[in-house]
């Protein structure tokens, strides 16, 4: 397997370079931690010892070199980005925890580059409603 050699960052998209002389990149809505990241944090990144990973200690984010190889792009119109683009004051990492899924994964969902299941989608759209009904009752 390749191993990296070196990793950088543009405004939308991380890159690296493969001892193999490949440059691979992918959005960084793949990555919601890395996206939300300052450009220092960012930079401060260690190379695993086999060269197939690559760890933030501070932000507490791992990537896999395999992660690359995935290419799904950002698909901004979707289900899930069009209900949290009508609500934008709701915050993301709590509405994750009021759901029970990890923040990260939702941030996929919304930047579309993951798709939820119909359960999962169920599942997002009741957390929206049972918060509407507990904002009534107030």
């Amino acid at each position: 397997m390749a191993k990296i050699e070196k990793l950088w960052f543009d405004a939308n998209r991380i890159y690296l370079l493969t001892d193999a002389g490949e440059t691979l990149s992918r959005p960084l809505e793949a990555f919601p931690v890395l996206k939300e990241a300052s450009e220092s944090e960012r930079l401060d990144f260690k190379i695993g010892r086999f060269g197939d990973d690559i760890r933030w200690e501070k932000l507490d984010e791992d990537v896999h070199l395999s992660s690359f190889y995935d290419v799904v792009e950002p698909n901004p119109d979707n289900e899930v980005a069009r209900i949290f683009g009508r609500f934008p004051q709701i915050n993301v990492s709590e509405m994750a925890k009021y759901i029970g899924i990890n923040k990260s994964l939702l941030a996929k969902y919304i930047y579309g580059i993951k798709k939820p299941s119909s359960k999962r989608m169920q599942e997002i759209k009741q957390a929206f409603h049972q918060m509407g009904q507990e904002l009534i009752a107030i």
